[in-house]
């Protein structure tokens, strides 16, 4: 197995930075990148999609129950004071439209991944994950982080 390096990281941070000024309007930062576990508080909104391909693993973005009404309150640009049916269907299409501009970024660039569809979780979980390393990169705009965890290996 090959490691990654920034042009396979790259095109994740910048579909997500891209993805959530289109359907949010916002500018997020990215802050430095760290190895961490993958272990949530029950506060916690996780949407996890799997990749495989070329490329293998899955990448989890997560945020607190409060960043997480903002995201949809923004996406569905209404007020989202809770988590109900409408808003984990915008979470998740968050995470759709994320990975799908970041495929569509290695498929231009030769290569190919797929995506599986997003698992939404909320609460006290966390995942062990023996394959790979977990890679997090801070994303804030406002008074909103999301955290974007990926846990990739290049076959």
């Amino acid at each position: 197995m090959a490691t990654l390096n920034a042009e396979h990281i790259n095109p994740f941070l910048m579909a997500a930075k891209k993805v959530l000024q289109d359907m949010c309007f916002v500018d997020a930062s990215m802050h430095k990148p760290s190895l961490k576990e993958a272990k949530f508080d029950p506060d916690t909104w996780v949407i996890m999609i799997g990749v495989t391909g070329e490329m293998r693993g899955q990448v989890i973005m997560a945020m607190s129950e409060k960043s997480a009404c903002g995201i949809a309150s923004k996406m569905c640009m209404t007020d989202v004071k809770e988590i109900d049916e409408f808003a984990a269907s915008a979470l998740s299409e968050l995470g759709n439209m994320v990975m799908g501009n970041a495929a569509t970024v290695f498929s231009s660039n030769g290569i190919g991944i797929d995506i599986t569809p997003p698992t939404l979780s909320h609460g006290h979980v966390s995942f062990t994950n023996t394959y790979a390393k977990n890679l997090c990169v801070p994303l804030s705009f406002e008074d909103t982080t999301v955290e974007l965890y990926l846990a990739l290996k290049q076959g």
